[in-house]
């Protein structure tokens, strides 16, 4: 058989010679500059105008522009050109803020395109895939999303998903092209997937040129669930958005009756639906999320969906693999054990015969297109004492690959050498291998013994056997094989230094560690200890998960923290055992077998740099920096982000009662109404930027990570909490109508009735927004704290009421009468006297916390 043309069952170390560089870099740059890049016609993004149409539906901008409408109908002209003008400025705003919000989601959906390993200027590469052009050579692995259509040019047991295009279920077989075979079976499709096997393949058309595109298939984003915050927020809005309704027009009728005219009373109504309808809900969780996996994504961490950044907050158990995780995932070979002796291996060591030729076998026995580090890690050691081996690997052929599984934890591959005689290699697990050597039972638990021993260490061994066979057809169970013992590889991956403080964190804020490995269980133990997981409940492994039943399961879960030589198809039991024992699951994986456990988790967590693309599809955060210290930065941000969306409701519920308060209550006092159109205005031009920006940026708790995990059940918007918003805005609104009562006995003028309120009310706003920033700690507390947004905005939200009260054609439009510098100080102690208590509350809990 020609050695470019292989069965579907071989595969050669690297494409035919003549592909062996793939193209250029600057090729393909010509290529990528002239046919554009690989991808489909996507859904435009917002345009300027789309975005004003869509903000000009909003009811806030209906009722500006109805409150316009009336003034122009009275004969206020002038009234009416500053609204529209205060609506244009409030359009730009809303503009401004949605278009950040959309560049950063831009910015996360860059970052979730598929990738692709190819060949380019001799050496592997892995690159966006929108960046692979014709003429690229792809390197197809199991898991992997294929980028665009190409021809193969070899494959090894290679089946391909390709329901996307044809609708079948069961996955199809590809092999090289041959006379009588359909063409499709040598061609592998743009958006397929890969699900078993390995191949390498040259791309042949790309983006709206390949069979995806041509057959117009579009590929849009799925449509996000709505999250628990987003039914809360609708369900809270749909009921002030009633009341508010009802009491305006109670309000209008009320003011028709009390004082007449129907224009005045319907401008009065309208005032007060602006100062209740709670339109920033909506904005602060879209602006939250979406800057929040914007921000968690410059931490290295990539947000695929929205629920579980609310999640995060919630985890309580986090699972989480060892290799590249906990440790440094660079993996290398310590020791080679032979003829009864741990040999040492160092770069400039030379090697017995025996020892080489195990170093060879356990190469043989690896991966073509290795994804495992550890076999990365074999294949150097190989190369470098052992270059017999990489030769071996490049003439030879493999014919058939046994892959590990749940009841041979080891892999072995039949070869075929130049003269067609068969090798077959095996390395695994050492209790596998031992087994399959069919050693009596003393040498069997002497070797296995000194595997312990290593284990113990810290080290990964792994058995190595090799077999002859002399017959043509292949035994379906490597089993069948007569091997021969070698010896054991052992290999060592640091661990990461950061780790063992990150865990001591994840302890402090009542979050497990569990570490999941396919390690032996006194390597696991090792790592752990190290690591300082908790090992008190020993270990767990494979074996055991496919005995125990459910219930024992999940109650074995509530104690062991540490689990060896597990598969990763087992993970999903382990997912579903720790779900029924009550905790919420943060789950890693990288290969396709994790896909299961990484969608039931609560949050499944992908490797970027090591996982497969189904892997990355099914998670829900992708790690673009694979390490345990990226999953803790995401904790403590969710947690953040959380508590900042909560701050920010609370802000917003308590600063809207003061608000519609002294829209309605001057009209019952028989004093002058207080808030006109205009007024609310002004009031949402401090309310919109502390909701959207103040808030977004604050730098989170103290004690975020020092505290539980919130019980995931807890509404956002609890009795409590209400409760505490409404108290919050109620006791600012007192304080306002004492002030207001105040002016009106003591004969003050409309306009100085007007300016003093309005004044409190300013005042009032910016005193909640201090006290919204922590929950728990005083405002003085918090000053310490940096956020530049929130003093630029108080700097300007004064600035423009010193405006309003002191140039006199600003202070005509808002009826208002200079105060002097008593009054003012009356306002800003009427607005700080409403938020005391709350300050005073904290302060009290605080000390019974200390104490």
């Amino acid at each position: 058989m020609d050695s470019n043309r292989r069965s579907s069952s071989s595969l050669t170390e690297s494409p035919p010679s003549t592909l062996l560089r793939g193209l250029s870099t600057a090729e393909a740059g010509r290529r990528r500059a002239e046919e554009g890049p690989n991808s489909l016609p996507a859904a435009a993004r917002p345009t300027l105008t789309g975005l004003v149409l869509e903000v000009l539906r909003e009811p806030m901008f209906v009722l500006l522009c109805a409150a316009s409408g009336v003034y122009l109908l009275i004969g206020d002209v002038t009234e009416a050109l500053i609204l529209a003008a205060s609506i244009v400025v409030v359009i730009a705003i809303t503009v401004v803020q949605r278009m950040r919000t959309e560049r950063a989601l831009e910015a996360l959906r860059d970052l979730a395109s598929p990738r692709a390993l190819v060949i380019r200027d001799g050496g592997q590469e892995r690159i966006a895939g929108v960046d692979v052009v014709r003429g690229d050579v792809l390197i197809l692995s199991e898991g992997d999303r294929v980028a665009a259509d190409a021809r193969l040019l070899a494959a090894n047991d290679l089946m391909v998903d390709e329901s996307l295009l044809t609708g079948e279920s069961l996955p199809a077989q590809k092999r090289l092209p041959e006379e009588g075979l359909p063409a499709r079976e040598g061609r592998v499709f743009s958006g397929t997937l890969v699900v078993t096997g390995h191949g390498y393949a040259e791309v042949s058309a790309t983006g709206a040129h390949s069979e995806l595109g041509r057959i117009g298939r579009a590929l849009g984003e799925i449509e996000p669930e709505r999250t628990t915050l987003e039914r809360e927020t609708a369900r809270i809005v749909k009921l002030v958005a009633a009341f508010a309704v009802a009491l305006s027009a109670l309000v209008a009728l009320l003011h028709a009756a009390l004082r007449g005219g129907w224009v005045e009373s319907i401008l009065a109504g309208l005032t007060l639906a602006m100062a209740i309808l709670p339109e920033e809900f909506p904005v602060v969780l879209t602006v939250f999320l979406a800057l929040g996996a914007w921000r968690i994504a410059r931490r290295g961490v990539l947000t695929r969906r929205m629920p579980a950044i609310e999640m995060l907050g919630a985890a309580t158990v986090l699972c989480v693999d060892k290799t590249g995780t906990l440790t440094e995932n660079r993996m290398a070979v310590k020791a080679v054990f032979v003829d009864e002796t741990w040999v040492s291996l160092a770069p400039d060591s030379t090697l017995s015969s025996g020892a080489r030729e195990v170093l060879s076998h356990a190469a043989l026995a690896s991966e073509l297109a290795p994804f495992d580090p550890m076999e990365n890690a074999v294949l150097a050691a190989a190369t470098r004492h052992s270059p017999e081996a990489v030769e071996w690997r490049a003439a030879w052929r493999l014919d058939r690959d046994y892959s590990l599984s749940g009841t041979f934890l080891a892999v072995c591959h039949a070869w075929r050498n130049t003269e067609g005689r068969a090798v077959v290699a095996v390395k695994g697990a050492p209790e596998t291998v031992v087994a399959a050597c069919r050693i009596d039972a003393a040498r069997s638990e002497a070797l296995l013994a000194l595997a312990g021993v290593a284990a113990a260490r810290g080290m990964r061994v792994l058995g190595v056997a090799c077999a002859q066979w002399d017959d043509r057809a292949w035994p379906e169970d490597p089993r069948d094989f007569a091997f021969r013992w070698l010896g054991f590889v052992a290999l060592a991956d640091p661990l990461r230094p950061a780790v063992p403080a990150a865990i001591a964190e994840c302890r402090q804020a009542g979050v497990r560690v569990i570490m999941i490995t396919g390690d032996h269980a006194g390597t696991a133990l090792a790592i752990a200890r190290e690591a300082g997981i908790r090992t008190e409940g020993g270990t767990l492994t494979g074996a055991d998960l496919e005995t125990l039943p459910d219930a024992e399961l999940a109650q074995a879960v509530r104690r062991v923290d540490v689990f060896a030589r597990v598969l990763p198809e087992q993970k999903l039991r382990l997912v579903e055992a720790l779900k029924a024992a009550g905790e919420v699951v943060a789950m890693t994986g990288d290969g396709v077998n994790d896909a299961p456990a990484l969608r039931a988790a609560h949050i499944g967590v992908a490797m970027g740099s090591r996982g497969t693309d189904v892997a990355r599809e099914s998670a829900s955060l992708v790690l673009l920096r694979d390490e345990f210290g990226a999953i803790v930065d995401t904790v403590r941000l969710g947690r953040r982000i959380y508590d900042n969306v909560r701050n920010a409701m609370c802000y917003l519920l308590a600063v809207h009662v003061p608000i519609a308060g002294m829209a309605f209550l001057p009209l019952v006092m028989g004093g002058p109404i207080m808030l006109y159109p205009v007024h609310v205005v002004f009031l949402e031009f401090v309310i919109d930027p502390a909701c959207s920006v103040v808030f977004e940026a604050e730098a989170g708790e103290r004690d975020a990570m020092r505290r539980p995990p919130r019980d995931p059940r807890e509404p956002l918007f609890s009795g409590a909490m209400l409760a505490l918003s409404v108290a919050l805005g109620a006791t600012v609104l007192l304080a306002v109508v004492l002030l207001y009562a105040w002016a009106l006995s003591a004969g003050r003028s409309d306009g100085e009735v007007r300016a003093l309120a309005f004044s409190a009310i300013v005042f009032g706003n910016l005193a909640l927004i201090f006290a919204n920033r922590s929950r728990s700690r005083p405002i003085l507390a918090t000053l310490v704290r940096p956020n530049p947004m929130l003093w630029w905005m108080t700097i300007a939200a004064i600035a423009a009421l010193a405006l309003a009260l002191y140039v006199p054609p600003a202070a005509a439009v808002f009826r208002f009468a200079p105060l002097g510098p008593g009054d003012l100080g009356l306002a800003l102690a009427a607005g700080i006297a409403g938020i005391l208590w709350i300050e005073g509350w904290k302060l009290y809990a605080g000390m019974r916390r200390s104490g």
